[in-house]
């Protein structure tokens, strides 16, 4: 078992998409264990606190009219003229990778080990040591058609401190509405719709002194994390689909165990969007967008080693943790194969909590009569009395589900 580190850097990360042909960031064999940072896409909100002074950060978001460190950002083309920029945004997620498999083939099952979780720190002069993150109530929020106060619509940010001295807690510095901002190549963003447009403080009214008294708990997280679909060479980072990605589930932190399908030689494994803190829903558009650093361990299982175990017959990502086992149900459960050519921009115009409701049912029932060898009427009686379903997001176009079944329902004295 080797340990390896994967820190942030333009070589390291990819910008809004999921690639099978990407070159690899780093290359591991099933057993070892990886150090890897990652960078919330929402640092530029507010520079200062998550950007400035740090090299990594600052390598990645280097943007001047001269030179842009990442040009593109997101699936779209890459050839101007632009609206927004090249990858135009179909796509948001700063991940860091691709990190390739050796001997992953199409049909195995890559276990990814979540062992430990810790904040990036700012560098910024007074505010060196503590972390930042950013919640954007944003125009892909489910709430943005319908707010009562003026003006509407509008775009919020709000900027948390994270608290670490003891048991960790988020609590909101200011928050402002979101002004058309100009990037260094000049277009105007009048709403968010390109990761990581620099923010001119001087065009925002920060209002201080909001949500007094309250402390919201820490969950660290990732809330993008998967492998590259065989479908397409890029894929937006925006919908989940099979083989995993903006899933958006909290319980995807410390001590969870994930598995993913196989769908290309190597894997091609990617983690990013880090998450201080989310809600089931995240039901504004994003979280407490944070950037983290995890400790993760791989384990490859083959598609031969398969049968009789509960990773038989797995065509979707699976959650473990000490407690339960949940499945992620989907409006379509892979979007890419069954929407055509502009799936990517098209999966948008069906998202539906009916649909991803049946997904998730669908593979919980599976798993139970595969892996506890229930009947479908046993089944059902069970889904009923001891699982629960729950709503994970509904801003990802491909709107999710989870169903969760305890462990404790299967020990009988």
């Amino acid at each position: 078992m080797k340990h390896h580190l994967l820190p942030v850097s333009p070589k390291t990360i990819h910008w809004g998409y999921f690639s099978k042909v990407v070159t690899p960031a780093l290359t591991l064999r099933s057993g070892d264990r990886a150090t890897i940072e990652t960078l919330t896409h929402h640092a530029n909100d507010d520079y200062e606190r998550m950007i400035k002074d740090d090299p990594g950060a600052e390598s990645v978001f280097k943007w001047t009219r001269e030179h842009k460190a990442v040009a593109r950002r997101g699936a779209g083309p890459t050839e101007g003229p632009f609206i927004r920029g090249s990858g135009e945004g179909v796509g948001v997620h700063l991940l860091t990778g691709p990190v390739a498999i050796e001997g992953a083939e199409p049909g195995d099952v890559l276990e990814v080990r979540i062992l430990d979780i810790k904040p990036r720190p700012s560098q910024c002069g007074c505010h060196a040591g503590k972390c930042f993150g950013s919640n954007a109530a944003a125009n892909w929020g489910f709430h943005y058609h319908d707010l009562i106060e003026e003006p509407k619509p509008r775009e919020v940010i709000t900027i948390f401190e994270l608290d670490t001295s003891g048991e960790p807690f988020a609590k909101a510095v200011y928050n402002y509405v979101w002004t058309p901002q100009t990037d260094p190549d000049g277009i105007v963003h009048a709403t968010i719709d390109y990761p990581g447009v620099p923010v001119d403080h001087g065009t925002i009214k920060k209002r201080e002194n909001i949500l007094p008294g309250i402390k919201v708990p820490a969950r660290l997280h990732f809330g993008t994390m998967g492998l590259a679909p065989s479908e397409a060479d890029y894929v937006s980072s925006i919908p989940p689909s099979y083989t995993g990605g903006n899933i958006d589930d909290w319980r995807i932190g410390k001590g969870a165990r994930m598995y993913y399908p196989v769908a290309v030689p190597g894997a091609y494994f990617s983690v990013g969007d880090p998450h201080a803190a989310q809600g089931d829903s995240e039901l504004g558009g994003t979280a407490i967008e944070t950037s983290l650093t995890g400790d993760f361990e791989f384990i490859l299982h083959k598609k031969s080693d398969l049968g009789g175990t509960p990773l038989e017959g797995l065509t979707h990502p699976l959650l473990e943790t000490d407690q339960a086992w949940s499945v992620y149900g989907f409006t379509y459960p892979n979007y890419l194969a069954e929407l055509g050519a502009n799936a990517q921009t098209e999966i948008a115009n069906h998202s539906s909590l009916d649909r991803a409701m049946r997904d998730a049912f669908r593979k919980l029932r599976r798993f139970l009569m595969t892996v506890h060898h229930l009947s479908e009427d046993e089944a059902i009686s069970l889904l009923s009395v001891g699982a629960d379903f729950g709503v994970t997001q509904v801003v990802d176009a491909n709107w999710g589900v989870h169903g969760t079944i305890r462990k404790n329902v299967f020990r009988c004295d």
